[in-house]
């Protein structure tokens, strides 16, 4: 590679010339970036440089900052953190441009360890394929050529005779010259990455498959909800969650694609016998439906981290029958394809209730980015400790003796729901008519059931609310309540739900490390 030609003369106009040389490098990134994209359609999706970097960032991220990326962005917070990576890298680039133009060794050195790091963060992926850091590697050295290319244009001063001092309107047609250059190479790096993220999407078929699977019959269909589980009040949310509204929270920033055709789960560990089971097994099984609600640790009090379902699979204890778990055994660890764990106990797993090796829900095929083709999903328990998405495994170990994900990170290894509820009329801060008022909203006590909601205004008693139809004891319940005479004026409202135990903690505590308490409230004005 030949060095780039460094000029340092005396007058040279260097705040021009090093907002030149960072275009260089913002160019020299893109490009980077654009080969690794497209690289990565062969080598594997965890492969793509920006795809590795933020799915380490992920990996360690803490618990905290976690949560408060998920309070503050919710479900938009791989779009938040695609944009911060963004912004963070073309920083680096401008600055590796600026460095080599200065100093070639110290630019190159920055491109070298960016791409070093890419590859590094690729290839300790749990799904990384033996060509895992040649994208990053191959975009390293397309940056480098790039830069250098573009340095060596660098427009130099014209001197006039018997001085140093530049002509500047000499050099001004040399100058934008460079700059359409480096935006045309910039254009190029950004197509190609655009090009092989569309690339590697299309090159994949599960979506395709998935359009094209016929589901089976479930041997117990879900029972068909009373219609009163509904109670009638506009701005409430639906009693079944739409798929396409189901949230969304897990650490994949690309979703991955798994064709059922070679998909296997193995359950192993303190058993028996090992046993796999592939997707025409799974889909010959006696399959149930379940409607169950889901919630994540890092919903916060009055959140909308949760939602309801139909979900079709086949139960989990089955599966574990065959295994025949050792009598000491007291938590499942489950791995996903892309390597996210997550520790159950065992009890979740083995007794009555319905948690499932789900295939569907709302009778269709599990959407990619909810786990095609198969995920968890157990009542009762937070996501973070059961809702495994793209499962591949089941270890049947101990608490003691194996930690999951979150755990690592500062959560606790056992999520049971917390009792909550939320009021979703009013909404916060709005002006209602004086008169009689309607309060209404949503509570959930998965694998509990809630049996009584109350609402108070102000300092004043808990009132009794009218309770909607009941689904079953492992799906929310929707709530009303009549403000009888609502006088005028600023008032706090708050509500509180009962499970069979008694009513929901009333004391605030933060999501970490096993999911928020307090009663959600907020403040309307009767006028």
């Amino acid at each position: 590679m030949t060095q780039p030609r460094v000029d340092a003369r005396p007058g040279r106009p260097a705040g021009r010339d090093d907002a030149s040389a960072a275009a260089a490098g913002l160019a020299a990134g893109a490009v980077s970036v654009g080969v690794g994209a497209l690289l990565a359609v062969l080598a594997g999706p965890s492969s793509d440089p920006l795809v590795a970097v933020g799915a380490a960032f992920v990996d360690a991220t803490p618990g905290w900052l976690k949560d408060g990326a998920v309070a503050l962005f919710g479900t938009a917070d791989k779009v938040v953190l695609a944009v911060g990576e963004a912004v963070v890298l073309a920083a680096l680039a401008a600055a590796a441009g600026v460095l080599a133009r200065r100093h070639w060794s110290a630019g190159a050195v920055v491109v070298v360890a960016l791409g070093g790091l890419a590859a590094l963060a690729a290839t300790n992926r749990a799904d990384a394929g033996p060509l895992a850091a040649a994208p990053a590697l191959a975009g390293a050295a397309a940056g480098l050529w790039v830069l250098s290319w573009l340095l060596a244009r660098l427009p130099l001063p014209a001197s006039t005779a018997g001085t140093s001092a530049p002509d500047v309107g000499a050099r001004e047609p040399g100058r934008r010259v460079f700059l359409q250059a480096a935006a045309l190479v910039t254009a190029a790096g950004v197509i190609g990455t655009v090009v092989g993220r569309v690339a590697a999407s299309g090159a994949r078929s599960a979506q395709a498959i998935r359009t094209a699977l016929k589901l089976p019959a479930p041997a117990r269909p879900a029972p068909t909800p009373p219609a009163a589980v509904d109670v009638g009040v506009t701005g409430v949310e639906p009693w079944a969650t739409p798929v396409e509204e189901f949230y969304r929270i897990d650490t994949a920033l690309v979703v991955p694609q798994v064709d059922p055709a070679r998909w296997r789960l193995r359950v192993h560990g303190m058993v028996e016998q090992e046993v796999e089971i592939g997707w025409d097994e799974l889909l010959a099984s006696d399959l149930v439906e379940a409607w169950v609600t889901l919630a994540c640790v890092s919903n916060p009090v009055g959140g909308g981290l949760v939602g309801n379902q139909r979900w079709l699979g086949l139960p989990v204890r089955e599966v574990l029958a065959r295994a025949v778990p050792a009598p000491d055994a007291d938590m499942v660890l489950s791995r996903s394809v892309d390597g996210f764990t997550a520790s159950t106990p065992i009890e979740a797993f083995t007794d009555d209730r319905d948690a499932l090796l789900a295939i569907a829900m709302d009778g269709e095929p599990l959407p990619p980015e909810h786990g095609f083709p198969v995920r968890l999903v157990v009542p009762g328990l937070y996501g973070y400790v059961s809702a495994t998405k793209w499962v591949t495994e089941l270890e049947v170990t101990r608490f003691d003796r194996a930690e999951a994900y979150w755990t690592a990170r500062g959560w606790s290894p056992r999520g049971p729901v917390k009792t909550q509820s939320r009021i979703e009329v009013p909404r916060p801060g709005a002006d209602v008519p004086a008169g009689d008022v309607v309060v209404a909203g949503t509570a959930w006590a998965q694998h509990r059931g809630v049996e009584r909601v109350q609402v108070r205004v102000d300092d004043g008693p808990w009132q009794d609310c009218d309770l909607a139809a009941d689904g079953g004891i492992d799906t929310w319940r929707q709530w009303r309540w009549a403000w009888r005479d609502a006088p005028t004026g600023e008032h706090l409202l708050a509500v509180r739900a009962w499970d069979p135990d008694g009513p929901q903690k009333g004391v605030p505590a933060a999501v970490v490390p096993d999911g928020a308490t307090g009663y959600d409230t907020l403040t309307v004005t009767v006028t």
